[in-house]
């Protein structure tokens, strides 16, 4: 069955825009809520949090990525009792996963004082606070989270995507109204778990009412579940490194520095999230069409698409570099009232909006390399990047001035991936996809975009610097 990439892609980019749009405001006001209610080291506590639970949510393995990949081929076949057998598997696994997960979690209870430097506000209990985050991150993988398989092969992300945008604006209004009323982080945490529960809830009605015949149900062959496990094991190196570099960053800067840092450098790394979740709205629309792509047309057709969109992503990447070129500091400093201790010098926004490109200029290059199961031929890349990401985190805080340690761990992070993660990774698509004719135009391109975007940031920061903001 050839799906209908242009009209799925219209459907995902319009719900990708409503969900950016959310994730842009929300997390935005209830930041600002934090801070002026609350205070700094409660949004320190939300970091760290969350960067210790991206460690543990490593159970995971893959799973949901190698099964999806799994699909596309039954999908383009219409194999409906190879796609149930698939969704049993997957749902046996998940159920493993969040039992794993919260058992490790239990594990680390007794020890999560030590990972916090310094004081934390007296009327919290860590290791209370710490039990409802896990009760929340293993909550979807005891329901019905699994589900969203079915819909992410068969390109039908919008739907999930529109579930969660739904979910989010509900969840962020009770949340404002609970810190407004309340100032109570216990209160906050626990809201987040009762929509966790609805969200589920509300992905499993709508993929059995868009897909009815696709239920958990028949035995995997042993041959596909060897295929599944054998690219959950390159999967998983890859989510090792992922997590190495993007979660270290904030453990780091909370072992050395305390949570006032954490909630600094979250205030300037929110910034870049949220611009790329704008940038997402492309490259998270095209994962179930390039997958569907590649079974029904030829290479030369895919390379076409390929290039169409890597461009239209770095249109908007470049464009909104210089946007944050310009507006970074001015922002940072209105949006936390001037702080001194919230507002860094002129090298850490330039060095965010730097992350950012070279971050977001790759995410297209990734979404295809996903749908073409190009996995295992560079396994080892992510451990090898994430690991020189820590040791460097790690030599910059130690060596480095203390007006500069926050900004070691930053280009730290951009080492990792300009001179390994980006060069490897677009090798294994072009050695083992495309071709060598192919890669050339795509690195003209790339160095095209790279060295106009430098140019026109540089222009932009200096005219901004010469405003009196």
């Amino acid at each position: 069955m050839k799906l209908d990439f242009r009209r799925n892609v219209k459907r995902n980019m319009l719900a990708n825009a409503g969900n950016s749009a959310a994730r842009l405001v929300l997390p935005f006001l209830n930041r600002t809520l934090f801070l002026w209610l609350l205070g700094p080291a409660y949004l320190g506590l939300n970091g760290l949090f969350g960067s210790v639970l991206g460690v543990l949510m490593l159970a995971e393995l893959g799973f949901g990525q190698a099964v999806v990949y799994s699909m596309y081929k039954p999908v383009a076949d219409d194999d409906r009792a190879l796609l149930c057998a698939y969704l049993k598997f997957y749902r046996t696994v998940y159920r493993c996963v969040g039992a794993a997960i919260f058992a490790v979690g239990l594990c680390l209870l007794p020890f999560i004082g030590r990972l916090v430097h310094g004081d934390v506000p007296a009327d919290v209990d860590l290791r209370l606070l710490f039990l409802i985050h896990l009760v929340n991150t293993a909550a979807s993988y005891f329901l019905f989270a699994y589900r969203g398989v079915v819909l992410g092969a068969h390109h039908r992300n919008d739907v999930i995507t529109n579930i969660r945008t739904a979910v989010s604006v509900a969840q962020y209004a009770a949340v404002f109204a609970i810190l407004a009323l309340t100032r109570n982080y216990y209160h906050y945490v626990l809201a987040t778990v009762a929509f966790t529960v609805v969200q589920n809830v509300l992905l499993f009605a709508a993929s059995r009412r868009l897909f009815p015949d696709v239920e958990p149900r028949g035995v995997l062959p042993d041959d596909k579940r060897r295929q599944v496990l054998s690219d959950v094991k390159s999967i998983f190196l890859h989510k090792v490194g992922g997590v190495i570099t993007g979660q270290s960053d904030n453990l780091v800067v909370s072992a050395f520095l305390g949570l006032v840092a954490v909630a600094a450098y979250g205030n300037y790394y929110y910034v870049v999230t949220s611009v790329a979740a704008l940038a997402a709205v492309i490259h998270q629309s095209l994962g179930g069409g390039f997958g569907n792509k590649i079974h029904t047309e030829s290479k030369e057709a895919n390379f076409r698409l390929f290039m169409k969109m890597a461009r239209l992503s770095l249109a908007f990447v470049a464009g909104s570099a210089v946007c944050m070129a310009a507006l970074y500091q001015p922002f940072i400093r209105i949006w936390t009232k001037g702080d001194p201790e919230l507002v860094r010098h002129a090298l850490t926004p330039a060095l965010m909006v730097l992350y950012f490109y070279v971050h977001e200029s790759r995410q297209v290059l990734l979404t295809f390399k996903g749908a073409a199961g190009l996995w295992r031929q560079d396994r080892w890349k992510p451990i090898i990047a994430g690991g020189v990401n820590l040791a460097t985190n790690l030599l910059f805080v130690i060596l480095l001035p203390d007006a500069y340690k926050l900004d070691g761990v930053i280009f730290s992070t951009i080492l990792g991936f300009a001179l390994i993660q980006i060069p490897w990774e677009s090798a294994v698509v072009f050695r083992n996809f495309f071709g060598r004719a192919e890669a050339r135009a795509y690195w003209r391109q790339q160095s095209v975009f790279a060295v106009a975007t430098a140019a026109l940031c540089a222009a932009a920061f200096a005219a901004s610097a010469s405003l009196p903001w």
